[in-house]
């Protein structure tokens, strides 16, 4: 009898976060055409599909070097969901000076925050030049669906050490979403993240820890957000892939190497 109550309680938690996405994105996207800034894992997917379900026309925004993850697998994602996708290949040519522009406009020395907002001038760039003026993201998914390898560093510290990480992640990313504004705003874009919205952040750390990380050596995390993504209809390999930052998947974060290392060598 326990065991049914658990899973009755797990049903329950899981047909709450859904109906608190929806609301997420109906009450922070009055538009009725958006974009989403999409890589075909789970949090954008999840994102895209709501949008989609709320009559919202959607356009999928994807970006990235020829060849990299993001390209490929989001292209097979969005074929599968049937939604209409623009890509936009990045150029190494050019990559490097985009990257002084946008480290010059946010000032900031964080090498997350800067290949975040790099990928962000090329979306919001790529928005404009397809009359997109707003774009949606799922930031805050990681943080409060204990996303990064971080929270299984601090698992068997207990849930107050997991709950003090969140609360720094979700600052952090705060921040970076002000960065990422100054960015996208240059092209007349407004980025918008429905899931970090003050309400939403609340009800996300309601949830019990033990729905979204299960132990140290949890690989793949995030169980009850993809639970309900598989609810919501989003394709199960999607909805199963395993984290793989924005800055990897697109090849953002090599490049970035390779650019630092020529900077160097010129001095």
């Amino acid at each position: 009898m326990p065991e049914i109550s658990l899973i009755f309680l797990a049903v329950s938690y899981i047909l709450d976060l859904k109906n608190a996405l929806f609301s997420a994105v109906r009450e922070t996207v009055p538009e009725s055409t958006v974009g989403v800034a999409f890589s075909g894992g789970v949090d954008s997917s999840l994102l895209a599909k709501i949008c989609r379900d709320l009559d919202k026309q959607t356009i999928l925004i994807t970006v990235g070097f020829p060849g990299s993850n993001d390209i490929e697998f989001s292209k097979k994602i969005a074929a599968k969901m049937g939604m209409q996708q623009l890509t936009a290949e990045l150029k190494s040519h050019e990559f490097q000076q985009d990257l002084r522009h946008v480290q010059r406009l946010i000032g900031c020395n964080n090498t997350s925050h800067i290949e975040n907002c790099i990928a962000y001038h090329y979306i919001a760039r790529a928005a404009r030049e397809n009359h997109v003026d707003v774009v949606l993201s799922a930031n805050g998914c990681d943080e409060l669906f204990c996303g990064y390898n971080g929270y299984r560093a601090v698992f068997n510290e207990g849930e107050s050490a997991i709950l003090k990480f969140m609360d720094e992640k979700i600052s952090n990313e705060l921040t970076l979403v002000q960065e990422i504004a100054a960015v996208a705003s240059e092209f007349g874009v407004a980025v918008r993240q429905p899931f970090l919205s003050p309400k939403f952040i609340e009800f996300a750390k309601s949830i019990p820890v033990d729905q979204k990380i299960r132990g140290a050596d949890d690989m793949m995390r995030k169980h009850i957000l993809r639970q309900a993504a598989l609810l919501v209809g989003i394709p199960e390999e999607s909805a199963m892939k395993p984290k793989k930052a924005l800055q990897y998947g697109s090849l953002i974060h090599k490049h970035f190497i390779i650019s630092k290392k020529a900077v160097r060598n010129e001095k």
